[in-house]
């Protein structure tokens, strides 16, 4: 099984072994491939969380990226793959830098839950179905977009269970199916 990160390490790791002036999909492809899909996911569904998910083309973005990098999983690669007309697209290295350092703080408190913890959650059918979800969650990004912040829901859904599958912790991946269903529901009756 591979390394499990905290989520700080994720965001340090990046910071610190990219030297380019932008940190780019690829670079976090690169960075985490041997450590599997978590961070790989984890990372654009943070970016569809933050202020600049609302920006217009942001949720759906992190939405395909998502399904793409979930569906490899779905049907057992190892590690991740991604074309490069994609893999060039990112952020500046400063941006990224000021981001880590203001989401710190945040960051140690969400380490400090996670843990291996409900085991069972972590193996390989399980995980290839919460994987198929949130290729179904990424994808419902898209149209959700029209809807003022309404991507989020899916974006936190999906950010949980990929801590979940960085830090081997299935109460998180728990967790995340928990955000769907009750995301889902509240998206049905508003919409009714």
């Amino acid at each position: 099984m591979a390394e499990r990160l905290k989520l700080t390490a994720i965001f340090e790791t990046l910071d610190r072994q990219v030297e380019d002036d932008t940190i780019t999909l690829q670079d976090i492809i690169d960075t985490f491939n041997a450590r599997g899909f978590g961070p790989v996911v984890l990372l654009p569904a943070l970016i569809a969380l933050l202020p600049t998910g609302g920006v217009p083309g942001v949720p759906s973005a992190c939405g395909i990226f998502i399904a793409l990098m979930a569906i490899q999983l779905v049907f057992g690669r190892k590690s991740p793959w991604l074309p490069k007309v994609l893999g060039e697209r990112g952020v500046s290295h400063d941006r990224w830098h000021r981001v880590t350092q203001r989401a710190k703080p945040w960051t140690r408190r969400i380490d400090r839950f996670l843990q291996p913890r409900l085991r069972w959650l972590m193996g390989d059918v399980t995980q290839r179905l919460l994987a198929l979800l949130m290729v179904v969650l990424g994808l419902g990004m898209i149209p959700l977009e029209l809807l003022p912040f309404a991507a989020a829901i899916p974006a936190l859904a999906i950010a949980i269970m990929a801590l979940g599958l960085t830090a081997g912790d299935g109460l998180m991946m728990l967790m995340g199916l928990g955000v769907t269903l009750a995301g889902g529901a509240g998206i049905g009756i508003w919409l009714v």
